[in-house]
């Protein structure tokens, strides 16, 4: 077969296209009924590449199901809807094309499968719920192209295992299946091609694609600075940024800051009301896919948002894209900009807008990293058994299942292609009886053996649970928030409405609201009257940086070091840089900074290792256990994704100590010391309390009932003790331990970062004072301990104590402003001051 055909060259033709080397590359692979990985920049076509592909290889079927194209979010199913029906009208008229996600309505899934279409845009939640039918085998065997977009944003997740194991299905069925997967940040290809496809073939596109990454530099420089601000001091300098543009989105961290900016940006520009909207997951889907047509149509000037707008949609009229505050990753910055210059051939710019002076480095750092190519991993999870119950029960639904055969098809899931036969045992024995605590109660006899050998679910209770329960995205149960007159607004996570009191205001989808009363799922508001909103404190703010983004940032300190500032970032932040000089030392990617100072708290240790958040939490707790293990001592922990202090009240010479206790052990003996270090069992329990919900031991709703966040504790709780207690070795309570060894504390990364520390040069000072890196870890641990307002008196103080110290003038900021008035950003507790005696 040609790789274009005909009817192709003239569509192309038509708007003046023509296709591109890479594009032709996809056709001739998917010709010979490959399957592969398209790997090219954001905007470059990779839609276009495997959709025509696909026109072109099936179109003379009219088989139902031909084609099942993943997307990774449900917001983006009627947006890929819109750009895969332009073709297909002209190239495939015979064919019919609909999405199947979450949101779909009751009526038009009936209509569906009454006449499934020809292709059809669905997620893994969804995919998942249609080979738990019946009728799954002779639906689904028809399929011949799976197409999987944004592979790279499922492939370290459960959600991407999930789609492992149901594509492993699919294949069992029809053997010559395709699958393409789309991404534009990916490190590990050919990891990421194994794991979609074994065997795929790996198209790499465009990857010339012109990105401008610029820095809106404050007025001033503040020599010390401290994080978890809104930014919103850099509101003038967005305002006339916005304003010199057509469009732009404005990404934010969190959905809190998001809010936040949005009711800046119309306080500060009234006359835009009308012209900015808000976008993020908890405002209405009708709301959101108002917002993405109006931007579309060019109807709006600037959109603030949160991760919701980071995929697949297509903003082709986006001018340009400002970050607030670190992107925290290479991937996430690239993937962001890629929001605009949607478009081959098209420029697409990023403008980073630093919320405190050491975002100015990380900008810097980005950007030479994009520069370099370098670009963060994405890994698959290693076998999880909770998502492989669920996939057992979903499978004996669709049609039931002999496990000899199964136990092949799933281990050709990359994931569980190391999957132990007692493993696989043992999650048969839980799907067929709970397992030896639990054989006695019936709710756990999910799947049994008929005569001839095969499991099936027997229970038509059971069956409609498992349905109204299937998918792994566990988070905060979800509430709706609407006004007593009615008119649903959006949907916000139980957690924080449980915080809220009759009477409270919090700001949500751009409105401030008084919560009036909660009833079952719902939260009934209405518009507040003029007063101090409570910000929504969602989670999410606190991604810790990526690696590659730390070594890039220890590069450009390295250069400082020599004297070397080479960008208007690097020059900006220059005084910064040169006083921490003076006072102490500039950390590197071969020197490890520590800093040792007395106060009359104590003495504090400061130490830079430059690992993230996450990491750093687990090597303070772990640096403390150690230290503690001889001479008992209490220790007040603070943590930043630049470094960590331990404050103790009794003297430790950690010049003598402090190259021991950091010394690396190997990976057994690492995980038994960081869960001696910490409350190791309650943080299990949390993590638990999600597996559980997978593996369908606790349920989020039954049919006619909802259950409360509440009530899902309580229930995994009793189920964790229960284990515990007279199943100890029971294999959902060792996945609980792992994954928080893994994904909560990282304990892989903490190794890395021991074994690198072990290798840098340990450069310890006694400087006299707080210097500029050791400032922010000051104001964590000083925020946990004092309330708002004596902490603006404190830091308005121990600001111009240091400025005058260092020969300069008090800091223009106010302080207390900054504080009141929201421009501090909520952290979750797991990442605050810690205390740990010893």
């Amino acid at each position: 077969m040609a790789t274009m055909t005909a009817p192709t060259t003239e569509w192309l033709a038509a708007r003046g296209w023509k296709a591109f080397p890479f594009q032709r590359g996809v056709w001739r692979e998917m010709a010979r009924g490959h399957s592969g990985l398209l790997h090219a920049t954001t905007g470059s076509g990779k839609t276009l590449a495997v959709w025509l592909g696909a026109l072109q290889t099936l179109a003379d079927t009219e088989v139902p199901l031909t084609v099942l194209w993943v997307t990774p979010m449900r917001a983006l199913s009627q947006d890929t809807l819109l750009a895969l029906q332009d073709a297909a009208a002209t190239l495939a008229p015979h064919w019919t094309l609909a999405a199947r996600t979450g949101d779909t309505s009751t009526s038009e899934r009936a209509a569906q499968q009454r006449r499934w279409p020809t292709a059809l845009v669905t997620t893994p939640e969804s995919l998942s719920l249609m080979l738990s039918r019946a009728d799954a085998p002779e639906v689904l065997k028809r399929v011949r192209l799976v197409v999987v977009d944004e592979w790279h944003e499922l492939l370290g997740s459960k959600r991407g295992v999930q789609l492992q194991l149901a594509l492993a299905r699919l294949r069992r069925w029809n053997p010559a299946l395709m699958t393409w997967g789309l991404s534009a940040t990916l490190a590990n290809l050919d990891e990421a091609a194994e794991t979609l496809a074994p065997g795929a073939v790996i198209v790499r596109g465009a990857q010339d694609k012109k990105i401008l990454i610029d820095t809106l530099l404050p007025a001033r420089i503040e020599r010390f600075a401290w994080g978890g601000h809104m930014g919103l001091t850099m509101l003038p300098a967005v305002v006339k940024h916005i304003d010199a543009a057509a469009s732009t989105l404005v990404f934010t961290n969190t959905r809190s800051q998001c809010e936040r900016w949005f009711q800046a940006l119309l306080e500060a520009r009234p006359d835009w009301a009308g012209l900015i909207a808000l976008h993020h997951g908890s405002v209405d889907a009708e709301a959101r896919r108002w917002v993405e047509a109006a931007m579309k149509a060019g109807q709006l000037k600037c959109v603030v948002c949160t991760a919701s707008l980071d995929l697949g949609v297509d903003f082709l009229p986006v001018e340009q894209v400002l970050q607030i505050g670190s992107a925290k990753g290479v991937a996430r910055l690239l993937q962001r900009a890629g929001r605009s210059g949607h478009a081959p051939g098209r420029r697409s710019r990023v403008t980073l807008v630093p919320t405190h002076s050491l975002e100015i480095v990380e900008a810097s750092a980005l950007r030479a990293a994009v520069q370099a190519g370098h670009i963060e991993p994405r890994r698959p999870p290693d076998a999880p058994l909770d998502v492989l119950v669920q996939h057992l029960v979903t499978v004996a639904l669709g049609g039931g299942f002999r496990p000899d055969e199964l136990l092949a098809e799933v281990r050709s899931a990359p994931s569980y292609r190391q999957l132990s036969d007692e493993a696989w045992q043992w999650a048969l024995a839980f799907v067929r009886h709970g397992g030896e605590s639990l054989r006695a109660y019936p709710d756990f006899q999910r799947v049994v053996p008929d005569d001839e050998g095969v499991w099936r679910v027997p229970d038509a209770r059971l069956a409609r649970r498992h349905r109204s329960n299937i998918g792994t995205i566990v988070s905060d149960a979800v509430m709706s928030v609407q006004f007593l007159t009615g008119g649903r607004i959006a949907t916000v996570e139980e957690s924080f409405i449980a915080r809220l009191r009759a009477g409270d205001v919090f700001l949500l989808g751009g409105r401030a609201l008084e919560l009036v009363r909660v009833e079952g799922l719902t939260a009934y508001v209405r518009t507040a009257k003029a007063g101090q909103a409570l910000l929504p404190r969602w989670g999410g703010g606190q991604l810790p940086i990526s690696d590659t983004l730390a070594g890039a940032m220890l590069e450009r300190f390295d250069e400082a070091a020599q004297g070397r500032f080479s960008d208007a970032e690097m020059r900006f932040v220059a005084p910064l840089l040169t006083l921490q000089a003076e006072w102490s030392a500039l950390p590197g990617a071969q020197r490890l900074l520590a800093e040792v100072l007395d106060s009359n708290e104590g003495r504090h240790l400061f130490l830079f290792p430059f690992a993230g958040r996450t990491v750093h939490l687990g090597l303070a707790s772990l640096l403390a256990w150690r230290a503690g293990r001889d001479t008992p001592a209490t220790f007040t922990m603070a943590i930043t994704d630049y470094g960590l202090e331990l404050l103790s009240a009794t003297p430790i010479d950690w010049a003598a100590q402090l190259r021991a206790l950091l010394a690396p052990v190997d990976r057994a003996t690492l995980r038994e010391e960081v869960l001696a270090s910490l409350n190791a069992s309650e943080l299990a329990r949390r993590r638990f309390r999600e597996i559980a919900r997978i593996a369908g031991l606790i349920f989020h709703s039954h049919p006619g009932e909802v259950r409360s966040q509440r009530q899902l504790q309580a229930s995994a709780s009793l189920y964790f003790d229960v284990f515990r207690e007279h199943d100890p070795d029971n294999r959902l309570l060792r996945q609980a331990e792992a994954e928080l060894l893994s994904a909560e504390l990282d304990v892989d990364a903490l190794g890395r970062a021991l074994a690198r520390m072990a290798a840098q040069t340990l450069d310890l000072r006694q400087p006299a004072r707080p210097t500029p890196l050791a400032f922010p870890l000051l104001i964590e641990r000083l925020r946990e301990r004092v309330s708002t307002e004596s902490l603006a008196q404190r830091l308005a103080r121990m600001l111009a104590e240091l400025e005058a110290a260092a020969g300069g003038d008090a800091p223009a900021v106010d302080v207390g402003s900054r504080l009141a008035f929201g421009d501090v950003q909520d952290k979750p507790a797991s990442h605050r001051t810690r205390r740990r005696r010893r």
